[in-house]
């Protein structure tokens, strides 16, 4: 197996040296939703790192990163080889590596705090190296980080929420490797667009996720709902009409190196996850709605970025709810997950205006992350949502399963029921392999480990 891995770690780098060298980072990443400035596992990756939110009554009850054996050759193939507790429950939600992948990042929504660990020192075993406590306080006033995304010695940390009304409107915070906060970078909104071109109704101020293209100097941000929403009930929320009046409807689009936001286009509905193209001439990136249930094309053309609905995900008055997205290395297939039908959905992306839908596979009860390998050969999923959304009743509703892919079908490999092994709820999954720390990716495994 092959593997290539980064050479470089710019968190002392002065931040001019540091915003040049981005033009220059490699474009590489691990699974194809990465940062393109980490290492890439090009060969079969030796484990799964599932950031678990803890459940009253369920083992420990904590939030807890959850290590899966996934290496078809290891004896332990598709069972928990690890588990580190980090203390209550936070509503763990998403994770992202370092750019020199030495650590993993995660997130509380409720609580705010960010759980570093350390994943280099025994990958198989990844222990809490640093807990973050004061990011509202530090950032002016963000709460709820949701995406840890990896640039040039810096993490990237988008926020959902605020200290003042816990309404959606946010911003972006960045910290050094080492967990030094550097800066906040507040959404652009009305009366307060900080530079930004407003192209169509809205400029709310909502955040989600975040993803760049370098050759563009490119940086996307898409927006979701504030922490009074998040943290209710799902039916709750639904039957409140003011509630469902606080979800996001834009896209911004960032100068990379210097944080600013240019525009401000409209995707009403709730744009989750943003996936970009990889090939050098593909200038665009997709986006799904939650409420609306279309799939959405961000692209460049004669140097302005546009924002067009490009597809119909399922049946909208049926509610699917589209969650998380993955695009292939290739830029030729996006696979779609539905939460409310379980369902995931793969899309002919080659011609990115007019996608077509070519499978739809039952997942599960209820069906959230999509991990997909960079050969394109390996796909997992896990089921959970939020601690307050996530269905209570019916079969097959948190776990953590593992799919081959030859191009026609999907055949699942392992399945991990994580209410019944008293872990939690899964929620992200994030890959790793032996080799990107120098050790050879046949190492034995051993037993079930728990340490705090």
């Amino acid at each position: 197996m092959m593997y290539a891995t980064g050479e470089f770690n710019m968190g002392n780098v002065p931040r001019g040296l540091l915003l040049g060298a981005a033009l220059m980072a490699p474009v590489m990443a691990d699974e194809t939703c990465m940062s393109p400035y980490m290492a890439k596992i090009v060969g079969q990756e030796d484990v799964l790192y599932v950031w678990t939110l803890g459940v009253e009554g369920i083992g420990d009850g904590e939030d807890k990163l959850v290590t899966v054996d996934v290496n078809p050759d290891s004896e332990r193939f598709g069972q928990v080889i690890h588990q580190v507790s980090v203390g209550g429950r936070n509503e763990a939600h998403h994770s992202g590596f370092t750019d020199d992948r030495r650590y993993l990042w995660a997130s509380g929504l409720d609580s705010s705090k960010i759980f570093i660990f350390d994943v280099h020192s025994d990958p198989a075993k990844p222990r809490l190296h640093k807990v973050i406590e004061d990011f509202v306080k530090a950032s002016g006033g963000v709460v709820g980080p949701h995406t840890n995304y990896a640039l040039p010695g810096r993490m990237m940390l988008t926020g959902l929420s605020n200290d003042r009304d816990h309404g959606g409107q946010t911003g972006m915070v960045e910290y050094s490797n080492q967990g030094n906060y550097v800066a906040t970078h507040w959404m652009p909104k009305e009366g307060a667009l900080n530079g930004a071109t407003k192209t169509g109704q809205y400029a709310d101020g909502y955040g989600y996720d975040v993803r760049v293209l370098p050759r563009r100097n490119a940086m996307f941000t898409s927006s979701f709902t504030g922490w009074n929403n998040y943290m209710m009930g799902l039916g709750k929320m639904m039957a409140d009409p003011e509630a469902m009046k606080q979800f996001g409807n834009t896209v911004v689009v960032w100068d990379l190196h210097s944080r600013q936001p240019k525009t401000i286009l409209d995707v009403p509905g709730a744009p989750l996850e943003l996936r970009c193209a990889w090939g050098a001439k593909n200038n665009y990136c997709f986006t799904t709605t939650a409420l609306t249930s279309k799939l959405w094309l961000i692209y460049e053309q004669d140097g302005q970025w546009h924002a067009q609905a490009v597809a119909d995900i399922g049946d909208a008055s049926k509610i699917p709810l589209p969650v998380d997205i993955s695009i292939s290395a290739d830029d030729n297939h996006l696979w779609v997950n539905t939460w409310n039908d379980g369902l995931t959905r793969l899309f002919d992306i080659s011609d990115p205006f007019a996608p077509k839908q070519v499978l739809s596979e039952k997942i599960g009860g209820q069906v959230n992350m999509v991990s997909q390998s960079w050969d394109g050969e390996r796909l997992y999923y896990s089921s959970s949502l939020l601690a307050n959304w996530d269905k209570t009743e019916g079969e097959d509703l948190q776990y953590v399963k593992g799919y081959r892919w030859d191009g026609k079908a999907l055949e699942q490999t392992f399945s991990l029921d994580f209410h019944q092994a008293e872990l939690g709820s899964p929620h992200q999954m994030r890959m790793g392999a032996f080799a990107l720390y120098g050790q050879r990716s046949e190492s034995p495994l051993t037993g079930p480990t728990v340490s705090r």
